[in-house]
Order: C-alpha cells, then sequence, then structure tokens
C-alpha cells in the first residue's frame, strides 16, 4: 500500500555531511509525521529526528545542532541534512513515516535503509 524508499546514504569523511532522502509513494491520503531512525551494529534502532504535519520538528540530543529535518509535502519527502559527522553517526538510517491510506486507516511504515558510514 505505501513504500518508503530512501537514498543519499554513503562514506563520509569525520567533519562531513550528507543529506538523506526519503519519498513516500502509494495509497496515500495524508502523512501527518515523517522522520528518521537509526540502528548501528550490536545496537538498537534509535530516533534521530522527526517531523509533523504542523511543521514541529524535534531531534535526539545526540544530532542536536548538527542534523536538521525537513519535509517537501507536495512530493511526499523528507530528508535529513546531516552535518559535521562523528564515527558514531555510522548506522543503517530508516525512514519513518505515519500514514493515512485511501481507505482511512492510519499506520506507520518503514522504509528498506541506507547505510551512513563516517570514517577516515
Amino acid at each position: 500500500q505505501v513504500q518508503l524508499v530512501e537514498s543519499g546514504g554513503g562514506l563520509v569523511q569525520p567533519g562531513g555531511s550528507l543529506r538523506l532522502s526519503c519519498v513516500a509513494s502509494g495509497s496515500i491520503l495524508s502523512i501527518y509525521s515523517m522522520g528518521w531512525y537509526r540502528q548501528a551494529p550490536g545496537k538498537e534502532r534509535e530516533w534521530v529526528a522527526s517531523a509533523t504535519s504542523g511543521s514541529s520538528t524535534n531531534y535526539a540530543d545526540s544530532v542536536k545542532g548538527r542534523f536538521t529535518i525537513s519535509r517537501d509535502y507536495a512530493k511526499n519527502t523528507v530528508y535529513l541534512q546531516m552535518n559535521s559527522l562523528k564515527p558514531e553517526d555510522t548506522a543503517v538510517y530508516y525512514c519513518n513515516a505515519g500514514v493515512t491510506t485511501l481507505n482511512w486507516r492510519s499506520n506507520t511504515y518503514w522504509g528498506q535503509g541506507t547505510q551512513v558510514t563516517v570514517s577516515s
């Protein structure tokens, strides 16, 4: 019904930047929230940032001031601009969206993940 596809991951040196994108498609009536999570090897998945339909944004303390989340409502897309990257930011980054579908059901959907590696 709903697909989320992330892109933009890769290898970057410490202090560098990357921009992740996530596009939602399918039987979408509305998207009430979009966000990013990440999972490092051997660790649990953790929340990174989120943006609601009211243009409210929130960040984990570990990325506050370095990462910026934004949405393009017309394109059903969420971005994560990541600056001043650190080795501890290395993880698989997952897009997450709260979606109301055309049959008026609401659910949470996940992308397949994109790898971000911060290393010299």
